[in-house]
């Protein structure tokens, strides 16, 4: 799949903006804080309706202006499909070929991408909330059932945690209710995470032993606080029963303590966390990732992901710069921001370039 053209109105420091791409590779060139960054972000919030940067739509907003819109035509095997997702101060409305939808897994997954950005380092180093949504936007992207059960999930949640926090006293039965659907949908969440981590492992292996000519190989944890098989029903009664452990807990601390929404994902080199190790090596398992992503994105869909590359190739060497641009130089439509091309080893013939100053697009041809 490939993006034909995006229409910009009133997001970020864009008022209008038409453009029309080509299926190879974008260039999106200018100095720091003139806009690169903000289209980037335009092409992720059409495919995915969430923010990279920010969780609050209204930052997304043009000065003085309290709404944006995001159009775009797709080009996939079965056709052309418009898209559009915009947002007032009474929230987000998707279209997919000019229909309105009403859930968000009907509208995730028709137009994939995969982001390289250089605060990705932040998924080994940071918080697990940000492994966990890692999890959620690979994973919603191409199996929507996985959005729509993570959200009931959420849903369950919210009324569990409101209810221990306001209830005068606890009714037991209740919250055995809660607790029964919260191990129901609780254990289908964890159960696609652990299929998605370990076909992801499997992939991601090879590609971090390509570039470490052997020396590094990857594995990938998924953390719990129960123990974990595939089976579902094994699930279930892990997750229920350790609800009920915790019960007591979680009514003297007013929250659920357990479940996939306090879940983690450990990445380790040769057996050692790779938050300890070097940032070359991290550097390498956050390109392998990515590259893993691509490759089970199109296995899955049987189409390519768009790639959003976001000022990443200054920080790779040669050989790491060498291996992205041969995924490049395939059938994936990619979208570059860098302020300049001096240090670009390889690019294409048939790249477009757009200029970026001040909120102006220029396009040009090489």
């Amino acid at each position: 799949m490939w993006l034909k053209e995006l229409e910009i109105h009133q997001f970020r420091n864009y008022k209008d903006v038409n453009l029309q791409f080509q299926p190879g590779l974008n260039v999106f060139l200018g100095q720091n804080a003139q806009g690169k960054t903000n289209l980037l972000e335009a092409i992720y919030f059409l495919a995915l309706t969430r923010s990279h940067r920010t969780r609050f739509d209204k930052e997304l907003t043009q000065f003085n202006s309290d709404n944006f819109r995001l159009q775009g035509v797709l080009s996939k095997l079965t056709g052309t499909l418009p898209l559009e997702v915009s947002w007032t101060s009474k929230g987000r409305m998707t279209k997919v070929n000019h229909l309105r939808q009403a859930k968000l897994s009907n509208y995730v997954g028709h137009m994939n991408v995969v982001l390289f950005a250089p605060e990705d380092l932040q998924l080994i180093k940071g918080s697990p909330n940000l492994r966990r949504k890692f999890i959620d936007i690979d994973l919603g992207q191409i199996k929507p059932t996985y959005l729509a059960e993570l959200s009931h999930y959420q849903h369950i949640l919210k009324q569990r945690n409101s209810y221990l926090k306001s209830a005068q006293s606890i009714d037991p039965h209740y919250l055995d209710v809660l607790d029964e659907q919260l191990a129901q949908y609780g254990a289908r969440v964890i159960q696609h995470r652990l299929q998605f981590l370990n076909d992801l492992e499997t992939v991601a292996k090879k590609q971090q032993e390509y570039l470490s000519q052997e020396n590094e190989h990857l594995t990938i944890q998924y953390e719990s606080s129960i123990d974990l098989q595939l089976d579902l029903q094994f699930l279930v009664k892990e997750l229920a029963e350790t609800l009920l452990q915790k019960r007591q807990t979680d009514i003297l601390k007013r929250t659920t303590s357990i479940g996939p929404h306090r879940d983690d994902v450990q990445f380790a080199i040769n057996g050692m966390d790779a938050k300890f190790g070097s940032q070359g090596q991290q550097r390498s398992l956050i390109l392998s990732l990515k590259l893993a992503e691509i490759q089970l994105i199109k296995e899955v869909t049987r189409e390519s992901p768009i790639l959003l590359l976001d000022d990443v190739m200054s920080e790779l060497d040669n050989q790491r710069q060498t291996k992205l641009l041969e995924a490049i130089s395939g059938d994936i439509q990619t979208f570059l921001t860098t302020t300049s091309l001096d240090h670009l080893q390889t690019l294409p013939i048939d790249l477009q370039i757009f200029n970026i100053h001040q909120g102006e697009i220029l396009p040009e041809t090489l």
